[in-house]
């Protein structure tokens, strides 16, 4: 593995170190892009166990350390007890980890678990009329809009209105004022549990959001996803999107016991982040880590979230419904002139625009 070279960067890029040398996880300048600080390569190098006192949690980094943190039952949710613990436990992904998730009402399923490369069609996620209706008539309304302009953001244009817009129809609400999208929005469906993580559409925004742009980053990719039968390959390039660019970078975990991880132990009661995104990248489980690969024969629906997770079933359907209707509506949608996405974030993370050129 190349050696850290931080101290080449200037210096409003280097990661901030604390005492011991250790990177500074909400430090001045963490969170414009924790990847090419080498923030998150240096904490699993040289730091895999660390206390953090701005986040003020013990900090694990590993993908071994991590799964271990999200699967035992030595680790509970945080800051009680009474928080989802394994064996998958929330939140992670696109789930907020709501004790009270209320399925959605008309009856969409869980994904299977992530197919081989060479698997046969069919690992799409079944829905009833009402839902996969209501994602697919926004995201062509969007789309369509869209189309006719030189120059458009796909964040602020498609990505912030179509979870927003979705989740009302879906919920049986009126549909949205598409001149007035409401921000990070919240719909009570009818029925439905003050935690259902369905109801908050900022992640989705986020996943949504990078799922287009690791698409759009592969002209190949992108052909291969409009032709017929590109279920499953939409299906694992949102996989591997959750990944490799998660919305959700930390998850906070506590100890019931003490508890031994690679980097030394833990003491037992204590906070603990789980740095979702340096685990995601990590090259003793993956890889060639940091590439998008829908294809890739390792991929792991770990860091996906619960299955069952309305959030999570949502958000699968407004990326692969999204792009169909992107492709439909804009068949020759390239990026901008000169533009290339860039996210931001350390806490939760997507890109901040998706300049493109719809014709």
């Amino acid at each position: 593995m190349p050696a850290d070279r931080s101290e080449a960067l200037p210096t409003a890029r280097r990661p901030h170190r604390l005492a011991g040398g250790q990177p500074g996880l909400l430090e001045p300048g963490a969170s414009t892009d924790p990847y090419r600080l080498r923030l998150y390569r240096v904490l699993r190098t040289d730091f895999p166990l660390g206390y953090d006192p701005g986040l003020g949690a013990w900090l694990l980094s590993r993908y071994a350390d991590v799964a271990l943190a999200l699967t035992d039952p030595r680790f509970t949710g945080y800051p009680h007890d009474g928080a989802p613990r394994g064996p998958v436990p929330a939140p992670l992904g696109l789930c907020r980890g709501s004790l009270v998730c209320t399925p959605l009402p008309d009856g969409v399923t869980a994904p299977g678990p992530v197919p081989s490369a060479d698997a046969s069609e069919g690992a799409a996620p079944a829905s009833t009329a009402a839902t996969l209706s209501a994602v697919e008539r926004t995201a062509y309304v969007l789309a369509r809009r869209i189309a006719g302009r030189d120059r458009a953001d796909l964040v602020g244009e498609f990505c912030r209105w179509l979870p927003a817009g979705a989740d009302a129809v879906a919920a049986g609400l009126s549909y949205p004022d598409l001149n007035a999208p409401p921000r990070h929005a919240v719909h009570q469906r009818p029925g439905g549990g003050t935690g259902d993580c369905a109801r908050h559409t900022g992640l989705r925004e986020r996943a949504l959001a990078s799922f287009l742009a690791n698409m759009l980053d592969d002209p190949d990719l992108l052909a291969a996803a409009a032709g017929s039968g590109a279920g499953m390959l939409l299906g694992r390039a949102w996989t591997e999107t959750l990944r490799r660019d998660p919305p959700v970078q930390i998850v906070l975990r506590r100890t019931r016991t003490e508890v031994r991880v690679s980097g030394g132990t833990l003491p037992g009661g204590a906070p603990v982040a789980c740095l979702i995104g340096a685990a995601g990248r990590d090259p003793a489980r993956f890889a060639a880590p940091d590439r998008f690969d829908p294809l890739r024969s390792d991929a792991d629906p770990l860091l996906t979230g619960p299955a069952g997770c309305p959030a999570a079933l949502l958000g699968r359907l407004e990326a692969e419904h999204g792009l169909r209707a992107v492709l439909a509506a804009m068949p020759r949608i390239r990026w901008a002139e000169g533009f290339r996405p860039a996210s931001s974030g350390v806490l939760t993370r997507g890109p901040r625009a998706l300049l493109v050129r719809p014709s």
